[in-house]
């Protein structure tokens, strides 16, 4: 049976890490019978109860995991966990479930298929079901979209949705070539993977903003510019 690992990485989400997991476990439990699926929820430098509560979840809850750097960097977190686990396909999604979790089964499906090394989920795509998403970031999110197609001519389209599956031999070789620690880690990842010949399936999904969010939008934006200027002058 094909294994997967599901990474969810949490920085001070500990209003709703619990019931998140519950929420994925038990999708998980009746979704995706025909994996050996695991939960590791990758905790890189809380400060609140994140830590201790997921400790809690991973002795309570079965096939789930906690694995912890001290260190604060969603890609290193993503990084790190992928290279050392021993699934055949490693995904990971937001903490806060925005994309709804009956897009999971395809994404995965996609990825075992072989016909894709990667799999993305698309908030951007004709098709995809945006809501409470504020002006401002629909506009940021769409004009990046333009900057890195324009520079690097990619297939997909948005880079940045928190909803992604990858296979072992494509981790295994792209992961290190990735510089970035942080947000740009999607971007550059896709962007070399591409390079490298594989093959990226972008599918649209019904996606709900959490106004929780802790990305800082102008922060964020300067973070995946200056990432986008150093990929160009290597490329």
């Amino acid at each position: 049976m094909t294994k997967l690992e599901i990474v969810i990485p949490v920085l001070n989400e500990e209003k709703v890490l619990a019931s998140s997991v519950t929420i994925l476990h038990e999708f998980l439990t009746q979704h995706m019978t025909n994996y050996d699926w695991q939960i590791t929820i990758a905790d890189n430098g809380s400060t609140d109860s994140t830590r201790e509560i997921a400790c809690g979840l991973a002795t309570r809850i079965s096939r789930t995991k906690l694995y912890t750097i001290d260190i604060r960097g969603r890609g290193l977190a993503l990084k790190k966990v992928w290279l050392s686990s021993a699934a055949d396909i490693m995904a990971y999604m937001d903490v806060d479930l925005s994309t709804d979790l009956l897009y999971l089964k395809p994404l995965i499906d996609t990825v075992h298929s072989n016909e894709f090394q990667i799999a993305i989920g698309s908030r951007l795509m004709r098709d995809s079901l945006v809501s409470g998403r504020s002006l401002q970031r629909e506009i940021t999110s769409r004009g990046y979209s333009i900057l890195f197609r324009t520079l690097f001519r990619t297939s997909f389209k948005d880079a940045q949705c928190g909803f992604k599956a990858i296979s072992r031999q494509a981790a295994n070789e792209i992961l290190p070539l990735v510089e970035n620690d942080k947000w740009f880690f999607d971007t550059e990842m896709l962007i070399l993977a591409e390079k490298k010949g594989y093959k990226i399936k972008e599918i649209p999904v019904r996606w709900t903003d959490d106004p929780d969010s802790r990305v800082n939008i102008l922060s964020t934006a300067l973070e995946d510019v200056k990432g986008l200027c150093r990929l160009l002058v290597k490329s």
